[in-house]
């Protein structure tokens, strides 16, 4: 697979408003949003639309790339980093592609490299420059990019939102998924061979992230109440904020709670994360 960079097709745009008022097809229905996903460096971002999808670059702000198709959209694209590699599955009203299918799509050559089919619905895909991880509600597989051989298979509770988080420094490999039981988030280290299983909460997860290096992680359940950090090697308790749903970034903590936006820092001992 070539691996270049995604070269822009239009001219930049001084404003990313995406799919508002523009008419596309015979009968000129509206471009709806049908969702939004960072690539691994939160240098960009793309939007699968109800006929294609953008990529947008974030600085400075504009639109890089776009497809625009007659034919259906695509409910789910991941990127990888800044290279012409996409992971594409079909949503909306009037899919491009079933959405129960994986399509591996490489723009510079214009088709499909690689496919995976399922029996149920695709609830998200990540990528690596070694791995595809595709996540079902029970079930999560992980692939090999090279060949695109199954490494491994991982069952979970029901994951109707297609939770499931990974580390992208080439020099860890570390994945969190919803574990077994409600409440319970499973962090495996391929790397080091350790799988450790979290009590995260008690009701259902909300969400979850990691850290870059995939040494910590962030929970935060349905109820919305409390932000939780852990030890990912061990499990360990590390830190508990009265918040509601929660994204980790850096060294600080981000929670929205009714339109309104909470920095909390993390106060961690370097002790803590061995």
């Amino acid at each position: 697979m070539s691996l270049g960079s995604l070269k822009s097709s239009l001219p930049s745009l001084s404003s990313v408003t995406i799919c508002q008022h523009e008419p596309l097809g015979s009968h000129g229905e509206e471009i709806k949003l049908l969702s939004v996903s960072w690539n691994q460096d939160y240098g960009c971002f793309s939007a699968g639309t109800s006929y294609g999808f953008r990529i947008y670059n974030c600085e400075p702000l504009r639109e890089t790339f776009r497809r625009d198709l007659k034919s259906g959209g695509f409910g789910i694209v991941e990127m990888l980093f800044r290279c012409n590699i996409l992971a594409l599955v079909g949503g909306g009203t009037n899919p491009q592609c079933p959405p129960n299918k994986v399509i591996i799509w490489d723009d510079h050559q214009s088709r499909s490299v690689g496919e995976f089919a399922y029996r149920s619905i695709v609830r998200a895909v990540k990528l690596r420059q070694d791995l595809i991880i595709v996540v079902l509600e029970y079930k999560i597989y992980v692939y090999n990019f090279t060949d695109l051989k199954l490494l491994h298979q991982i069952e979970t509770v029901s994951n109707p939102k297609g939770l499931c988080c990974l580390t992208h420094d080439p020099r860890t490999l570390v994945l969190a998924c919803p574990g077994l039981h409600q409440g319970q988030v499973r962090v495996e280290h391929f790397n080091l061979k350790v799988i450790e299983f979290i009590k995260a909460h008690d009701s259902s997860i909300a969400c979850f992230t990691l850290t870059m290096d995939g040494l910590l992680l962030a929970t935060a359940s349905m109820k919305g109440t409390l932000i939780r950090i852990f030890n990912t090697m061990h499990g360990t308790l590390l830190q508990e904020e009265y918040c509601r749903s929660t994204l980790v970034l850096s060294g600080h903590l981000l929670s929205s709670t009714y339109q309104k936006l909470h920095v909390i820092s993390l106060h961690l001992e370097a002790k803590t994360l061995l």
